[in-house]
C-alpha cells in the first residue's frame, strides 16, 4: 500500500498534490465564509482561458532548449504596441480591431523574438538569467517609450494636454470582451433550481465560450506544430544538441525558431488577456507576467527541459484557480492589509524556487 502511494505521489508530483489540495481546501472554506462558490469557479475558468496563451508561450521556448522564458515581456510589449496602434487608428469594429492588433503583435513579436534568439545563442548556459534581465530591462525601457509616442487619441494619452500614455487604457470602444462574449453563458443553482442564461449574471458559473475556444485552438495549433518536421527538429535540438547537430540540423536556428514562437505567442497572449480584462495596462503592469507564466507551467508538470500542452492546460488552471479562490478567501479571513498580495507572491515565487532547486544547475 505504501509503495502504491509513493508511485501515485511520484507520478502526480508532490508540489502539484499540495497545490491541488490547497485549491480544494480554499473552495471548502469559501462557502462558510459567505462567498459565492459558483462565481469563484467561473472566475477561475475565465482567468484560466485569458492567461492560458501566455503560459503556452513557454512550450516552444523550453522545447527548443532555451529553458523557462522569463523574457516573454518582450512579446508582451509587442502585443501592447499592436493594441495601442489599433486604438490610435480608431477602428470601431471589434473583430477588425482585434485582428489587426493581433497581426501587428505577431509580426513585431516574431521580429523581436529573432533578435532575442540571436542574443540567447551567444549566452548558452545562462539563458534563464539573461532572459530575466531582458524581461526587466524591456519594461524599464518601455516606461520611457510610452511617454514619447506621438499618439493623439484621447483614449490613449493623458487628458488636458498631458504628456505620454495613460497607465490604464479602456478597451470598451475597441475590442474589449470581444472573445468572451461569443456564446458566453452562466449556469448554476438559485433557489434550489438549476438555471442557464446567456451572458454573465455575476452569480452563477460563468463560461466565456469564445475565449475558451481561442485558448484551446491556440493549444491545438502549437500541438500540431510540435509534431511537424520543424517542431520535432526544434524539440530534438533542445533535448540533445550534439546529436541533433550530428544529424545535420542547425541547432542555433532551431533555438531562434523556438524563441521567436515563444515571443510571438506572448504578443498574442497579452491581447487575449487584455480583451478579457477590458483594459490595457502599460508601464510596470506586465513586469511579473513572465514569472506567473513560469510558475503556472511548472505547476502543470513542466521542467526546464520538457514542456507539453497538458502542462499548460493543467498548470494555468491550478495557478489562476488558486488566485481566483484563495485571494477572496484570504481577504475574508484577514480583511486588513495586503495579505492577499503577499500570498500571491509567495505562491508564484515559491513554485519557481522549488522547481529550480530540483534542476541541480540545469541537469534534471
Amino acid at each position: 500500500m505504501r509503495d502504491k502511494c509513493r508511485k501515485i505521489i511520484d507520478h502526480i508530483g508532490l508540489p502539484r498534490m499540495i497545490i491541488i489540495g490547497f485549491f480544494l481546501f480554499m473552495l471548502l472554506l469559501a462557502g462558510p465564509l459567505g462567498l459565492n462558490v459558483q462565481s469563484l469557479l467561473g472566475d477561475a475558468v475565465r482567468r484560466w482561458a485569458m492567461y492560458g496563451i501566455l503560459v503556452l508561450a513557454m512550450v516552444p521556448a523550453v522545447q527548443s532548449g532555451i529553458g523557462l522564458n522569463f523574457g516573454i515581456s518582450l512579446g508582451i510589449v509587442a502585443g501592447l504596441i499592436g493594441a495601442t496602434f489599433t486604438i490610435e487608428m480608431g477602428i470601431t469594429n471589434a473583430f477588425l480591431s482585434i485582428l489587426l492588433a493581433m497581426t501587428i503583435a505577431l509580426l513585431l513579436g516574431s521580429l523581436f523574438g529573432v533578435g532575442y534568439g540571436l542574443l540567447l545563442n551567444r549566452v548558452k548556459g545562462s539563458e534563464m538569467t539573461v532572459s530575466t534581465y531582458v524581461g526587466f530591462s524591456v519594461i524599464a525601457f518601455m516606461n520611457m517609450f510610452w511617454l514619447s509616442l506621438p499618439y493623439k487619441s484621447g483614449e490613449l494619452i493623458w487628458p488636458l494636454g498631458g504628456q505620454g500614455m495613460r497607465n490604464t487604457i479602456s478597451l470598451q470602444s475597441s475590442f474589449g470582451h470581444v472573445f468572451n462574449s461569443i456564446g458566453d453563458f452562466s449556469m448554476g443553482f438559485r433557489g434550489g433550481k438549476f438555471y442557464l442564461t446567456p451572458g454573465d449574471d455575476k452569480f452563477g458559473f460563468y463560461v466565456p465560450t469564445g475565449l475558451i475556444v481561442v485558448f484551446l485552438l491556440s493549444c491545438f495549433m502549437v500541438w500540431l506544430f510540435m509534431r511537424s518536421k520543424a517542431g520535432m527538429a526544434m524539440s530534438a535540438a533542445g533535448a540533445n544538441a550534439q546529436f541533433t547537430k550530428a544529424s545535420g540540423i542547425e541547432v542555433n536556428k532551431m533555438r531562434i525558431l523556438g524563441t521567436a514562437l515563444s515571443t510571438a505567442l506572448a504578443a498574442v497572449g497579452i491581447i487575449v488577456y487584455a480583451q478579457s480584462y477590458g483594459f490595457l495596462q502599460l508601464y510596470n503592469a506586465p513586469l511579473m507576467m513572465g514569472f506567473h507564466s513560469v510558475a503556472a507551467v511548472l505547476i502543470g508538470g513542466a521542467s526546464i527541459r520538457r514542456a507539453k500542452i497538458s502542462h499548460v492546460i493543467l498548470g494555468a488552471f491550478l495557478f489562476q484557480g488558486i488566485l481566483a479562490v484563495a485571494l477572496p478567501v484570504t481577504n475574508k479571513i484577514l480583511p486588513e492589509g495586503n495579505i492577499s498580495d503577499v500570498i500571491r507572491i509567495i505562491i508564484s515565487n515559491g513554485i519557481i524556487l522549488y522547481a529550480l532547486s530540483k534542476t541541480k544547475g540545469g541537469a534534471k
